[in-house]
């Protein structure tokens, strides 16, 4: 994931910063709890496509 896309790229939900996850192609809300894919190196930022966020996630990524 680039770095200048990255500090751009915002949850559009909450507008919060992302955390980017390398092991499962994520974009992490901790915000909205949410992860939202990344797909052929596309991020799709759609609320619909993003997976919940457990508690151990939300724990995880805050730290």
């Amino acid at each position: 994931m680039d770095k200048k896309l990255l500090d751009i790229l915002v949850c559009p939900v909450t507008k919060a910063p992302l955390v980017y996850d390398n092991q499962k192609m994520e974009l992490i809300s901790v915000a909205a709890r949410l992860a939202y894919p990344i797909r052929d190196g596309i991020p799709i930022m759609l609320e619909t496509e993003a997976r919940p966020l457990n508690d151990d996630e939300v724990d995880h990524y805050r730290k």
